[in-house]
């Protein structure tokens, strides 16, 4: 996989908006979390002074900072960690911490982002990662350069695309034409042309949809039926290459829960015989 600015190329070829927080969505989270686990630092450590009363100060000053280390990096990485990267600012504003190459963090990149926060979010008030969010492309703090990782939007992202059907007088076509298999980029660019070509200019939309149309016509044979519209012809190609794929995949589906069956008999369907 490919970073590639603010998206992911996956080894099929599609490009994925990785959806990187902005700075002031990130100052927000922190600052809700910093609060929470600063208040919740402050009144457990009331009722530990207190239990601690008799103790003397070398012992109480090693409780101290072994709650310290606990309260404000085990404990946010441990959260971290089992709710795959999510906190309650982060819930709060609809952010995710996830890998560089768009995973789930394990405990190791989490414990290197609450280590470095306890310098840059606590010891420093934030300057520090404010100021290094500021100058990184995705909004990266100390800690996400650390660990490989970065703050992702899951709220408020780009709406799914509406679904395609065939065309109506193309269906005939579709099922006898022999369509080779599409570049992953071109069906991903005549996916989103036919997503947005209702917002665009309609010299741009028909300069596009022509240039489209004439690059699938090599994957197809025969052509669509004389006078098609170039966008009607890249729906039908797409939603024949798409119900195809699905039947493929059904097949193959079917092949292996029988094959399961099979398999899970003893022996191979053959009842057994009593002693």
């Amino acid at each position: 996989m490919t970073i590639v600015e603010d998206e992911l190329l996956i080894g099929e070829g599609v490009v994925l908006d990785a959806g990187a927080a902005p700075v002031t969505m990130r100052m927000l989270s922190g600052a809700i979390d910093v609060l929470t686990y600063g208040v919740t630092f402050i009144v457990t450590m009331t009722f530990l002074t207190r239990a601690a009363g008799s103790l003397n100060d070398a012992a109480f000053r090693a409780i101290l900072i072994a709650w310290l280390v606990t309260w404000l990096i085990l404990l946010p990485a441990g959260i971290e960690t089992l709710t795959r990267g999510r906190s309650l600012g982060r819930i709060a504003v609809g952010l995710r911490i996830v890998r560089d190459d768009g995973g789930p963090v394990s405990f190791r990149f989490a414990l290197a982002r609450s280590t470095a926060g306890l310098l840059e979010e606590y010891l420093t008030l934030g300057i520090i990662a404010v100021s290094t969010s500021m100058f990184s492309r995705r909004g990266k703090r100390m800690g996400d350069h650390m660990a490989g990782t970065y703050a992702m939007r899951t709220r408020g992202g780009t709406r799914a695309l509406p679904p395609l059907n065939m065309p109506y007088g193309l269906e005939g076509w579709a099922t006898t034409a022999d369509f080779r298999r599409l570049p992953d980029g071109l069906a991903l660019t005549a996916r989103m042309f036919l997503g947005r070509a209702a917002s665009m200019h309609v010299e741009s939309r028909m300069r596009l949809g022509q240039q489209i149309a004439a690059q699938m016509s090599d994957y197809v044979a025969p052509g669509p039926p004389a006078g098609t519209h170039p966008e009607t012809f890249i729906a039908g190609v797409l939603a024949a290459r798409r119900d195809r794929e699905y039947a493929i995949e059904t097949t193959r589906m079917r092949r292996r829960d029988a094959d399961s069956a099979l398999v899970r008999s003893l022996p191979f369907d053959v009842p057994d015989v009593e002693n």
